[in-house]
């Protein structure tokens, strides 16, 4: 199965932003975090698109755009899931 490694190798917080929901995860300076589609997508592929401080991440089945994959899991390097918001700086938390 397709699995999206991502790792921090800047000294600043960066974004894994995942589409079409929006959802969050942050990884500080050293992080590995893998983005892995849910069991049964058919051959998952990825677009990433690069920021300053945040990565965007699509799946898409097929590499079909009008296909999006929007089971998926980010875990982090001992395998554990993540839910969105993981590690969000305060400063960007809604009131």
């Amino acid at each position: 199965m397709n699995r999206l490694p991502v790792r921090n190798g800047g000294e600043d917080d960066v974004c894994l932003f995942i589409e079409p929901y929006g959802e969050d995860f942050w990884l500080r300076p050293g992080d590995e975090f893998t983005v892995v589609p849910a069991d049964g997508a058919r051959d998952p592929q990825f677009t990433v698109v690069s920021t300053t401080d945040c990565l965007v991440v699509w799946i898409y089945e097929g590499g079909d755009p009008e296909r999006v994959i929007v089971d998926y899991v980010v875990v982090d390097s001992g395998g554990a899931a993540l839910e969105c918001g993981h590690q969000r700086p305060v400063a960007r938390n809604p009131d």
